[in-house]
């Protein structure tokens, strides 16, 4: 009666655990970036284009651009600065030759992933936009992340601190 009694509450068990997983966004699981909290869109591999970029050495990178609908919104419509909700996702490779095409080159090895998320009350001290960087899925330490803004600031604040503009 007691290996019965087990059984069904381990199940029962089993099951809520099932059932809270299930219930949760998978953004809630996915590790936020220190400094700012911002976690990896789920979905931003499908998001729309808004600008490819080559990187010139040391980086040496094929990078682009996507963004969320908001995003993709403000660029078409041309708002800035930036609405509340933006979210800009860079995702960066390594560039190699095309093994089919010597003048191309091709995505490498994946490098990093870069997130700017708007939410002028929650970042109010870096112009409204928090940031994250990410390598294999995780987060970079804080000292990367602390780099972010004044970068930003020093070089596109009068573009409401974003470098990328939309690919004709």
């Amino acid at each position: 009666m007691n290996r019965i009694r087990y059984i069904v509450l381990a199940s029962a068990a089993a099951a809520l655990g099932l059932a809270f997983f299930a219930a949760r966004d998978d953004e809630d699981w996915r590790p936020a970036a220190p400094v700012y909290g911002v976690k990896l869109p789920v979905g931003h591999e499908d998001w729309p284009l808004i600008a490819p970029a080559q990187e010139a050495v040391p980086l040496d990178e094929l990078r682009v651009v996507v963004g969320n609908p908001v995003a993709v919104r403000a660029y078409r419509d041309n708002v800035r600065p930036f609405p509340d909700g933006t979210v800009l996702v860079k995702r960066a490779w390594k560039h190699v030759p095309s093994p089919d095409f010597a003048p191309a080159s091709i995505p490498g090895d994946a490098t990093t992933v870069q997130v700017m998320v708007k939410d002028s009350k929650r970042y109010a001290a870096t112009g409204g936009w928090g940031y994250g960087r990410f390598i294999d899925g995780q987060p970079v330490d804080e000292a990367q992340h602390r780099t972010c803004h004044a970068c930003h600031a020093g070089r596109v604040k009068g573009r409401d601190y974003v470098f990328t503009r939309l690919a004709p």
